[in-house]
């Protein structure tokens, strides 16, 4: 039997690049094959839902969902460490990985479809991905004008309307430059070692980054950010994580500003998701939000409840817990 991993992704996936990432990091046997047409009925065998990364194992198993993805093959390959063995930075790195994955997303799908430059850019892109070298001009420029209509208008999908753009567009900046400032002292979010909260939060950077505008903004006001989410896609084993206390100055910024964010925003859709409410709206810091309810809004309900037992488990730790009451995250995670 084969012990090759095969990864079906698209390069335009932050969630096919993350998983790629973490088996290059553990030097895991893989395959990259992009579910393009040629593709898709392999593919097809291994997917429950019509997303990618689905990842088909050396045992016929076909598995999907990054994080579930990435938890399975733990199990299977510990070493080298790609998380904290101290309680209180592994939480943080769990929850900055949960922030990437379901708030920085709304980043950088926001910027690839809100302006013309964007939707037609990405949509040539992708095209140009899925039908392969042999396609014609004319068939790749019909298709990608056609995906750029239908992804222009689905931006409800995330939570990107005309009353959410303007915080979207200023959190994505605010993030960026906190980043920049914790990068600058340090290779990694937790010091000179990655973790999954760099695969999932430098994935979605690294997606913003190969587009027009969001990638206009990062290489000039957070060059650091934008080179270590590339960096992200081919992690290196490096050295040691630092302390919280070592990390607090810098960190606790991204925590108590855009993660305390989000987090809220979590509550709030999984309230309106357990009432049947059709949108739901809050305020926080000033900053007002409004959506509808539906879609992937009910996967974030789910996987916030995951985040919530993975906390209980370690809810007891006064030195995590001083860490999540001083940036207000606490109370959100026992809510």
């Amino acid at each position: 039997m084969s012990e090759l991993y095969r990864i079906f992704g698209s390069e335009n996936s932050p969630y096919s690049v993350k998983v790629r990432a973490y088996y290059r990091y553990k030097g895991i046997a893989h395959e990259w094959i992009l579910r393009t047409g040629a593709t898709m009925e392999e593919y097809q065998k291994y997917a429950r839902l019509p997303i990618v990364p689905a990842v088909a194992t050396p045992g016929d198993e076909g598995l999907q969902d990054s994080t579930p993805i990435l938890e399975e093959m733990e199990r299977r390959f510990p070493e080298p460490a790609i998380q904290p063995a101290d309680p209180v930075l592994r939480f943080l790195a769990e929850l900055i990985e949960e922030f990437g994955d379901e708030w920085a997303n709304k980043w950088m799908f926001h910027y690839r479809w809100a302006r013309e430059i964007d939707q037609k850019t990405v949509a040539r892109r992708l095209v140009t991905e899925m039908m392969g070298p042999d396609a014609s001009e004319e068939n790749i420029a019909t298709m990608a004008e056609q995906i750029a209509v239908r992804m222009s208008g689905r931006g409800f999908a995330v939570g990107s309307n005309e009353k959410t753009s303007g915080l979207l567009e200023d959190d994505f900046r605010g993030a960026i430059a906190l980043l920049e400032a914790h990068l600058a002292e340090r290779a990694w979010i937790f010091g000179s070692r990655p973790s999954l909260a760099d695969l999932s939060l430098g994935a979605q950077i690294y997606e913003a980054l190969i587009d027009p505008t969001a990638g206009a903004i990062l290489r000039e006001q957070a060059p650091k950010t934008a080179a270590w989410s590339e960096h992200s896609l081919n992690p290196t084993v490096g050295g040691e994580y630092e302390s919280a206390a070592a990390l607090a100055p810098t960190l606790d910024p991204l925590l108590a500003g855009p993660v305390h964010f989000f987090l809220a925003w979590s509550n709030h859709n999984a309230k309106a998701i357990a009432d049947g409410a059709e949108e739901f709206s809050f305020s926080l810091g000033g900053r007002d939000w409004w959506q509808t309810v539906g879609g992937p809004q009910k996967y974030h309900a789910k996987s916030l409840k995951v985040l919530k037992q993975k906390y209980a488990e370690v809810s007891k730790n006064t030195e995590l817990a001083a860490v999540l009451e001083r940036d207000g995250l606490r109370e959100l995670l026992l809510s």
